[in-house]
Parts: C-alpha cells; structure tokens; sequence
C-alpha cells in the first residue's frame, strides 16, 4: 500500500502540533509498534528535543496571544516540519518518490497551519481564557488520536483528516469577519497609544 496517506496525515497534524508528531511517531517505532517509523524520528536525541519542544507548546499554545505569536514564527517550522516527515516516511516506505511525499505533507502541514491560525485569532476576540485552552486540548487529543489511527488505518485517517481541514477551511471563511474586526481594534488601540494624550 502507498504511504501516501500517512504522509497526509503527519502534514496535517504537523501543522496543528509538529512537535507532537515528531515525538509520537518517534514513540511508536522506537517501542516496536510500527515499522514504518524511519530511524532518524526514534533518535533518543530526537525524542528528548521533541519532547522539550512540545512541552513548550502545550503551555504557550493555552495562553491568548501568546498563542498567536507561537503560531506566526511556527509558519515555517510547521510546514517545513511536514514536509521533513513526509520526505522521511516515503523514504522508509519505498512506495513514494520522498521529494512528492515532501510536497504533500508541507502542503498539507502550511493549510492546517492557517486554518489553526485564523481559528485563534478569531477565538482571542473572546475575553475569557477557557476557549482557548478547551481548543488547544481538543487540537492536542485529536493529533495524538489521529496519527495513532493513521499507523494502523492510514487511509482512514487520511480520509478523516482531509474531512477535518476541509471543515477548518470552513469555519476560518465564516469566522473571517470576527478576525478583521479584532485586527482593526488592535490597529486602533495602537494608535491610541501612540498618539499623545490619546489625540
């Protein structure tokens, strides 16, 4: 079977949590559970940085704003990191040219990357906090179920995940509107203080 949609659904998730993805594919070739992990993700050193990293984002990803600024440096790394896994996958596999596995999972890790994005700059329009943690532990649970899934179902998962990105491309479209008015508060406040006596 191609590893195609394995490579999907790392690129997917990878763009939500590329740290999370790193670290359970690694887990699960490093503990026996797949073969279809490639070595250089079950590095100790590999597993150890992961780990650090999303320990980071699990923390950084809960807090309004602060998630933010995580997501805009993370626009490279997630794709980027996609694509290294997808590349990897298809190079363990042998089913899959790893430049086109490349191309897929970094494409497929830059879409979700945005939809997560726009979905929490329109969730920080929200005053209270509790959102923004009930949907990084939602994100969080669903990466680690679904490449989970994906090991032994991989064109389920794939299949889910696409359902998954279509539907997050949805509700960024309708949530637009909330996302232009919270960047144009935000213009306006920073006017506000920057000009003297707020005139």
């Amino acid at each position: 079977m191609s590893v195609l949609p394995l490579v999907f659904t790392s690129g997917w998730a990878s763009g939500i949590n590329a740290y999370a993805v790193v670290l359970l594919l690694g887990l699960l070739g490093a503990t026996g559970v797949s073969d279809d992990v490639p070595g250089a993700l079950q590095r100790p050193d590999v597993l150890i940085v992961a780990g650090v990293l999303f320990l980071c984002e699990a923390v950084a990803d809960k807090i309004p704003y602060v998630d933010t600024v995580w997501d805009a440096v993370h626009t490279v790394v997630r794709p980027i990191a996609g694509a290294v896994v997808g590349a990897l996958l298809a190079g363990q596999h042998g089913s899959l040219p790893e430049l086109a596995a490349g191309a897929v999972g970094g494409s497929a890790a830059l879409l979700s990357h945005l939809v997560k994005a726009g979905t929490r700059m329109a969730v920080n329009t929200s005053p209270e906090p509790a959102s923004n943690i009930v949907l990084s532990l939602a994100e969080d649970l669903g990466v680690a179920a679904l490449i989970v899934f994906a090991i032994f179902h991989p064109l389920a998962a794939a299949i889910i995940a696409g359902t998954l990105l279509a539907a997050g491309i949805g509700v960024v479209v309708f949530l637009w509107k909330r996302v232009r008015a919270f960047l144009r508060r935000r213009r306006e406040r920073r006017r506000g203080q920057m000009s003297p006596s707020g005139v």
